[in-house]
């Protein structure tokens, strides 16, 4: 696999991470077999994936003991990402956290569910807006300087955000959903991370499953999956969603590559500093997800997928 250095004088990771939330958390949780999820985040670690990226808020903190136990023994063959800065009500909906002391414990309640002595990087998840965010950062750097994290990343920011962050302390990554389907920030950001060699997280990179092409119908989803909820999944415009898809297929007939590779491999052409964390139960589906990294976009491919129409329905909510 292709590596990149995290941040300015970071480690070296690969291209590709695993997004661990679905193991155990909004994509149909109660089907959910921990004994397969702990075995494949160890067959990615196998495979050479070493940046793993969990957060308190998923499943609260149940995501990360499962990190936790699966990379035991095996500390030292991964980049352990988590992220703190959100809390879930008893509905759900998750709000924003981002006070000094809360996010302190939140540090300390990491690695004790992870069972390590520090963090590789640190997400702040979201910026609360009761909270200045350099009173929230100021917080993180002082678990950085206390030794129990090695590197911060910020949430979805603005540039200006940014630049506020790094004042007070450098930020090695920017966590954000940026896919075919989500390219909010692009513009701006990705130049501002590639001028201060900033790794790029590109959470949910395959829409959330819809850039597999796998699903046509709200029905195709599990009973009780989290997405039913979603905007993008609604009847009326997952058919539509559905439909640009066959366009990503186009594309990866080119290649026998699949609708994912190339979605994959779309995000992996806009920089060295970008790295997807596609995250799947499967065997076989962690297997076709690192094929993306195999695949070489044309010029003709890239213009082909630039002018794919924006889908139907909002992103996470």
């Amino acid at each position: 696999m292709r590596t990149t250095t995290m941040g300015r004088d970071g480690p070296v990771v690969g291209r590709l991470g695993l997004g661990a939330m679905g193991l155990s958390y909004r994509y149909a949780p109660g089907l959910v077999d921990r004994t397969k999820a702990v075995s494949l985040v160890q067959e990615a670690v196998d495979l050479g994936v070493n940046l793993l990226e969990t957060a308190d808020a998923y499943a609260d903190g149940e995501n990360e003991r499962l990190i936790g136990e699966a990379i035991r023994g095996r500390r030292d063959e991964v980049v352990l990402c988590t992220g703190g800065g959100l809390l879930g009500n008893p509905d759900g909906v998750l709000r924003p956290a981002g006070g000094p002391q809360a996010l302190r414990d939140a540090v300390d309640e990491s690695l004790r569910r992870l069972h390590v002595d520090h963090i590789d990087l640190y997400l702040l998840r979201r910026i609360d807006p009761a909270v200045p965010l350099t009173e929230s950062w100021g917080a993180l750097a002082e678990q950085v300087w206390a030794g129990k994290i090695r590197m911060l990343g910020l949430p979805v920011v603005t540039v200006e955000q940014a630049r506020e962050a790094e004042a007070v302390h450098e930020a090695a990554a920017i966590g954000a959903e940026v896919s075919l389907f989500t390219r909010c920030g692009l513009d701006d950001v990705v130049p501002y991370a590639v001028e201060r060699r900033i790794a790029l997280l590109a959470g949910a990179p395959l829409g959330r499953g819809l850039l597999t092409g796998a699903f046509s119908s709200t029905d195709d989803l599990p009973p009780g999956d989290w997405r039913r909820t979603q905007p993008r999944f609604a009847p009326r415009a997952i058919r539509h969603n559905f439909a640009l898809t066959q366009a990503v297929a186009q594309v990866a007939a080119r290649h026998e590559a699949t609708p994912a590779q190339v979605a994959l491999a779309w995000l992996l052409r806009l920089g060295d500093h970008v790295v997807p964390l596609p995250g799947t139960r499967a065997s076989y589906h962690l297997a076709e997800n690192l094929g993306g990294d195999r695949i070489r976009l044309t010029e003709q491919d890239m213009t082909d997928l630039e002018f794919l129409p924006y889908p139907a329905g909002s992103a996470e909510v």
